[in-house]
């Protein structure tokens, strides 16, 4: 009867077990240290990745994965996630007879409603490279500031210099509607900081090769360069865009000026009603308006809509805090009539969420200033109140 050496032999080499270092055996099946080594530099190597699965991006699921961080703003996420999908198909697209345009995408609304955050929640969903600029930093080749190629640096750099994974990646450009020229008509001085930099950005943002440097910082003669073609790189805009509800407003409503016209009242205008004229008369060039065919304006946000960034986003800033707590052993609650205070003074800043985080530091200063005494004194638990946040101060009084 011959002897059975199914377990001295891998399955998957047929080397014996003397011959390698370990055998695994399991239900009938072996296999030798020498096939795992090899089966984990194949993974390693896989370029396979969620990247590779963007033909197949469904608009909802994205949406519902923005909910998670972001509050409200459900039209901006709409227009987001279905530009999102239309963009990586076009990236895929193989069909010779079709050439689909790129869209980029401009989102108006006022500071703290979420436009970063928007940009860069997609970023991760996406497991794409992420950069963000300034545009108020970027002047025109030759002048002081950053030229329009430091966005793909940048870029670069957050794709740990793999070229291949930037040229996927999404650019957001902040403060867009600062870069609008001055007036209507042509200026006899240069607007290197305005329509200069619109002027700089249109090739880059439609799709062209762009060079930067190999290591990173500025450009010099004889450095190595790394050439990244922006074709396929998303590109969104932000801005307030101060003042462009005015102008939406006289085109929707006319002027109502003159001893015979009419007076005409009307609220607030949506700035999803823009048009492309509203956005030239602005200070946009028409060549950089149409670069960004998509976009959507986001909504103030509410006190309602404050207190559940609060509390209820997936890294809320009340997470945050009782998670710094807790690592001393130290538990932090919230009353609901506090954070309804918190939000309502947050609001009269006028700058959105951004002013919740500072809020919050105001209040859970002092007892983040006496946490170790609060431990030396057995105090496990801190509760914040409408008094606290009026007047925040230790739970103990000093000896």
């Amino acid at each position: 009867m011959k002897e059975d050496t199914s377990y001295e032999l891998c399955s998957f080499c047929n080397k014996h077990k003397d011959d390698v270092k370990k055998l695994i055996v399991a239900n009938d099946v072996a296999i030798c240290n020498d096939c795992v080594d090899l089966c984990q530099k194949l993974l390693q190597e896989d370029p396979v990745t969620r990247e590779h699965n963007h033909t197949d991006i469904d608009p909802q699921e994205l949406k519902r994965y923005l909910d998670q961080y972001v509050i409200g703003q459900d039209r901006a996420k709409v227009v987001l996630a279905v530009a999102i999908a239309n963009h990586y198909k076009r990236i895929q697209n193989r069909d010779p007879e079709i050439e689909l345009d790129k869209a980029n995408i401009l989102m108006l609304g006022p500071t703290g409603s979420g436009k970063t955050l928007l940009a860069r929640t997609v970023a991760r969903y996406l497991d794409v490279p992420f950069a963000i600029a300034d545009a108020t930093s970027i002047t025109e080749a030759g002048y002081v500031g950053d030229d329009v190629e430091s966005l793909i640096q940048r870029l670069l750099t957050a794709a740990g210099g793999d070229v291949e994974k930037c040229r996927r990646g999404i650019i957001f450009v902040d403060e867009i509607d600062k870069i609008a020229r001055k007036s209507e008509s042509t200026s006899i001085t240069r607007d290197v900081s305005g329509e200069g930099v619109q002027q700089a950005l249109l090739k880059l943002v439609e799709g062209t090769v762009c060079r930067v440097p190999a290591g990173g910082g500025r450009k010099h003669p004889g450095g190595e360069m790394i050439e990244i073609d922006t074709a396929n790189i998303l590109f969104i805009a932000g801005g307030a865009f101060v003042g462009l509800d005015q102008i939406v407003k006289k085109r929707l409503f006319g002027s109502s000026m003159g001893f015979n016209a009419e007076v005409k009242v009307s609220g607030d205008v949506d700035l999803q009603k823009t048009m492309p004229d509203d956005l030239v008369k602005f200070g946009l060039i028409p060549e950089f308006v149409g670069r960004f065919p998509s976009w959507v304006s986001l909504d103030e946000l509410t006190t309602d809509d404050l207190v559940h960034v609060l509390t209820d986003t997936k890294n809320s800033l009340i997470r945050q805090y009782q998670h710094l707590f807790a690592s001393d052993s130290i538990d932090l609650d919230f009353e609901n009539e506090a954070l309804t205070t918190i939000a309502q003074r947050s609001a009269d800043f006028g700058t959105g969420a951004r002013a919740l985080h500072s809020e919050l530091e105001r209040v859970l200063m002092p007892h983040m200033f006496a946490i170790k005494r609060y431990r030396d004194r057995g105090i496990n638990r801190v509760v914040i109140n409408r008094e606290q946040i009026n007047n925040p101060q230790p739970v103990y009084k000093e000896e």
